[in-house]
């Protein structure tokens, strides 16, 4: 047969670099993933011959085997599974086909431990590669079901690998680690050790639901012993929580979602009755890196009666809840359910809802006992769990209230909305908020001024998920949400006449400007009116209260949907001396074509110092440049 010989894609070799000097700060971890892949092909076999039936392959025996060979120095991790085509083997080893490569490759590289760096690798999907720790080169052989003919992959993890098609490959795939020479000095790393392997597998993949045989050696003169099965082989969720110890539960959860850290928290559930289940939850201590991406994979692993039957199965939970793993063992749904009536399933409809009540009561659970690891899962799934305010009507009063905010009340401790409607003003009516892309970009925002004025508290949402649940919720607890930079506020205290007096007779002074420069702005703004939120600022731009806001019609947009352009309303400072000059100049002005240059630097202005961008940048730099010169 011809070997071809190919170059490796620039980040697989960047990666293998990486493995080979030891990112890892235990090696063993090594065969712990290859096991875990030998499992999922087995899976995926058995899934398939529930499929079609018809599906050549040979399933009376599936297993795992594990070959040492102290003379020559090898292990080989061998599975009767799925196996791979020989284009499958090029795409899927040779080049990374995990998207985010770079991505992965960059955080590798700034991971600040190794602890960091296990946690990327396991994330990134990418742990065949772990075996170049512990080889100097590494064969894998391998035989997609239903194919007659078999390939083989060979790397010493440098610049090159081949590839080769063989006739007499069986069923399956076996990757053989030739060992790096032995360490006299630390004997516990021998991996040509039985007693090594068997700690290994014990330790990391006990819970694996197919057998993990050792090949037995046979002494000189004497019959080969029989396999010896290293695992127990027994699901973790059937067993009771006192014959289970957290470090089973992480191995379980490390197995099941390839991150390489230890969850945040452990969900148990078992249901009985008419429909029976079992479920075993795990939510991350951090988010993928794919998160919020179109191809994240989302949903938990789908059991029959201990058969595995899904991988992903997205109608366990809703999308906001994407980023929870683990295991659902059901009693009585067919085993060759497909995701189409999966969707339509009423038992399925009824785990979710149980299941997703089970995590948000966990999360309040958190929230109320471990500040913490509270703030540990809302910094890394806030944004992905408010997505659930928008879209689960059923559950929303349950997310709000394990929500929490950035607030001008405190620079370090964010709030929950019933916080803050404890510490709300006498007299105080809603709950304020302001939307923005940073912090600190709307708490010098001119919308913010009267509130910090009269120490009015303010919600700070920067994530984009806000802009819209926001409009969705509308109130709480009978307060209804109010952004500062919509409609009109007025944050006298009720009573204070003297004020509105006040505000009448500006109104009626200054009607003439407004009038004019309402006609002026008209391509531009709906309105022009005087600001009662302003106490510094000359000018802002506000949006009418039941508009959208330019950063949710930029979302939509985004998205593909033409939203129509909406005008926006323009307050004027009039105690602001520029808009107390532009006042002046407009009374005592017949000519007033300056004055509309002024009028129109005015409202960029505006713009700008909500973020917004001009409508027309080198005309503003051309006004601007011209007033900078004649003050000269």
């Amino acid at each position: 047969m011809t070997t071809e010989t190919f170059e490796f894609q620039v980040e697989a070799r960047q990666l293998l670099q990486l493995m080979i000097h030891s990112v890892y700060s235990n090696k063993d971890v090594f065969l712990r993933e290859l096991v875990s892949n030998a499992s999922d092909a087995l899976d995926k076999l058995r899934l398939e011959k529930l499929r079609d039936d018809s599906l050549d392959a040979d399933v009376s025996d599936l297993h795992i085997e594990l070959d040492v060979d102290k003379e020559s120095r090898t292990l080989t991790v061998r599975d009767n599974g799925i196996g791979m085509s020989y284009d499958e083997v090029g795409r899927l080893i040779g080049t990374i086909a995990n998207s985010g490569t770079a991505t992965f490759l960059q955080e590798l590289k700034e991971a600040k431990d190794a602890a960091g760096a296990e946690g990327l690798i396991g994330q990134f999907g990418v742990g065949f590669y772990s075996g170049f720790m512990v080889a100097d080169e590494v064969t894998l052989v391998t035989r997609r079901t239903g194919e007659g003919q078999g390939t083989r992959w060979t790397s010493r993890g440098e610049a090159t690998y081949t590839l080769e098609r063989v006739d007499d490959a069986p069923q399956g795939t076996s990757v053989t680690l030739h060992l790096k020479p032995a360490d006299p000095e630390n004997q516990l790393h021998d991996y040509t050790s039985e007693w090594t392997i068997r700690e290994i597998v014990k330790r990391y993949s006990d819970f694996i639901t197919w057998p993990v045989r050792m090949v037995p050696r046979a002494k000189d003169g004497e019959d080969a012993p029989e396999p010896e099965t290293l695992n127990s082989m027994k699901a973790l969720w059937a067993r009771s929580r006192d014959e289970v110890s957290d470090d089973e539960y992480h191995e379980l959860y490390k197995h099941i979602s390839h991150d390489w850290r230890d969850p945040l928290e452990t969900i148990r559930l078992q249901a009985e009755g008419t429909f029976e289940y079992q479920a075993l939850l795990f939510v991350p201590s951090h988010a993928p890196h794919d998160l919020f991406t179109r191809d994240f994979k989302r949903g938990v692993q789908l059991y029959v009666k201990r058969v595995f039957i899904m991988d992903d199965c997205e109608a366990l939970l809703p999308p906001y809840l994407r980023f929870v793993k683990g295991v659902v063992d059901a009693q009585d749904l067919s085993l060759n359910v497909s995701r189409e009536i999966l969707q339509q399933d009423r038992h399925i409809r009824m785990m979710q809802r149980r299941l997703t009540k089970k995590v948000l009561s966990t999360v309040k659970e958190l929230m109320t006992g471990d500040a913490e690891r509270y703030a540990t899962f809302w910094r890394e799934f806030g944004t992905a769990l408010k997505e659930g305010l928008v879209t689960d009507s059923d559950n929303r009063d349950a997310i709000l209230a394990v929500s929490s905010f950035a607030t001008t009340h405190s620079d370090e401790e964010p709030t929950t909305l019933a916080q803050y409607v404890e510490r709300m003003k006498d007299g105080q009516n809603d709950v304020y908020y302001i939307t923005g892309e940073s912090r600190q970009s709307i708490e010098n925002s001119p919308h913010m001024e009267a509130f910090r004025d009269k120490g009015i508290e303010v919600l700070l949402l920067t994530d984009a998920v806000d802009e819209v649940w926001v409009d969705a919720v509308g109130e709480y607890e009978g307060k209804k949400l109010r952004s500062v930079a919509k409609g009109e506020i007025d944050l006298d205290a009720e009573g204070e006449e003297k004020a509105g007096e006040e505000r009448e007779k500006q109104a009626e002074e200054y009607a003439g400007l407004l009038g004019w420069m309402r006609e002026q702005l008209d391509e531009d703004i709906k309105d022009v009116r005087l600001s009662t939120r302003l106490t510094v600022s000359p000018a802002c731009v506000v949006s009418d209260a039941h508009d959208l806001t330019p950063a949710l019609e930029n979302m939509y947009r985004a998205m593909g949907q033409e939203v129509p352009r909406t005008k926006r309303i323009l307050e004027l400072n009039p105690g602001h001396p520029l808009v107390k000059g532009l006042h002046q100049a407009y009374q005592a002005s017949e000519d007033r074509t300056e004055l509309a240059e002024s009028a129109e630097l005015l409202h960029t202005l505006a713009v700008l110092a909500e973020g917004g961008q001009p409508k027309d940048p080198a005309r503003f730099v051309r006004l601007v440049s011209n007033r900078l010169e004649r003050t000269l």
